[in-house]
């Protein structure tokens, strides 16, 4: 009896002082729909599941999950489903918030994502990185964006070394080619022909709101990302799609090339009435299972129009 008694007091206290694997049971609520996230778009907390630093990536998912959050939105806002579902099936979760200009006029000086994605976002982004896999010992981390989220690191990957540190890029209502929403590249067309869209941006970035300017179609910073190795080959790409986007128009911009690593999915093709807008896709159970697939796609599940992701 003394030697159960000592053994089991000593395997308490090594799990105790050994640090935290990701674990694959159901620990989070996973709430769905956009009221979840709305209640938190002010709070700059982690979401549920995320930025727990004690975690160490499983066999299973050897890669940390970064969550990129899109434009006005917080890491808690954005994250609330995806986070948790993300822990739930046994992810180390890391998030952060970005792109937020104190010195921008009021109210932008609230809003996260602003800032120029060029000189500002994407340099936030890399320590980050860096910081995860120091953190987890891993090796290379999966990125998941959503809108701004999808394009902002492409400089990372392109210009500031992420290229050699991400394996796997998931991208929701994704920008690859700018938004044409609300006739944005003609009256960028327009300003180009009067010889002052380039000001214009670089004066849009003085103001903080420098990245609402880069994502439309035509930009500089779109120019930049898409001209030679758009998308590396050593990372594995998949873009997300709602028709009913009214944010990304038209929602097909989201489209990667046509390529090994590529993978594009509308969600309507499969599921036409999985209805979500720009804004709802980071909350949908059908993107939710796309995104599970994609991370760990030699345990890809046929997704279910009408049914939640396992453990979510």
């Amino acid at each position: 009896m003394k030697r159960l008694i000592l053994a089991a007091t000593l395997g308490c206290a090594a799990a105790a002082g050994a640090p935290a694997t990701a674990q694959a049971a159901p620990q989070y609520p996973v709430p769905y729909g956009l009221i979840p996230g709305i209640v938190h778009f002010v709070d700059r907390a982690s979401p549920p599941g995320a930025n727990d630093w004690n975690c160490r990536p499983s066999a299973e998912h050897p890669e940390p999950v970064v969550l990129v959050h899109g434009l006005t939105a917080t890491m808690a806002a954005n994250w609330t489903t995806i986070a948790p579902l993300l822990a739930n099936n046994g992810y180390c979760v890391f998030a952060l918030n970005y792109g937020l200009d104190p010195a921008a006029p009021v109210p932008l000086n609230l809003i996260p994502g602003t800032k120029s994605m060029r000189e500002s976002s994407a340099q936030e982004l890399a320590p980050f990185v860096d910081r995860v896999l120091a953190a987890t010992g891993a090796q290379k981390v999966d990125l998941v964006g959503h809108s701004e989220g999808t394009v902002m690191p492409r400089w990372y990957i392109k210009y500031l070394g992420g290229a050699a540190k991400v394996a796997k890029s998931v991208n929701l209502t994704p920008l690859n080619d700018g938004t044409r929403a609300g006739g944005q590249a003609l009256i960028a067309r327009a300003l180009d022909l009067l010889g002052v869209w380039d000001d214009l941006q670089l004066r849009s970035e003085a103001f903080g709101f420098g990245a609402s300017l880069q994502m439309t179609s035509g930009s500089d910073y779109l120019d930049a990302v898409n001209s030679g190795d758009a998308y590396p080959a050593d990372i594995d790409y998949t873009f997300i799609m709602t028709r009913w986007d009214q944010v990304v128009a038209p929602h097909t911009s989201g489209m990667g090339p046509i390529a090994p690593n590529v993978t594009n999915i509308v969600v309507q093709d499969q599921c036409p009435l999985a209805i979500f807008e720009h804004a709802g896709a980071a909350s949908d159970p059908v993107v939710a299972q796309h995104i599970l697939n994609a991370l760990d796609p030699a345990n890809r599940v046929p997704v279910n129009c009408f049914a939640h992701p396992r453990n979510g």
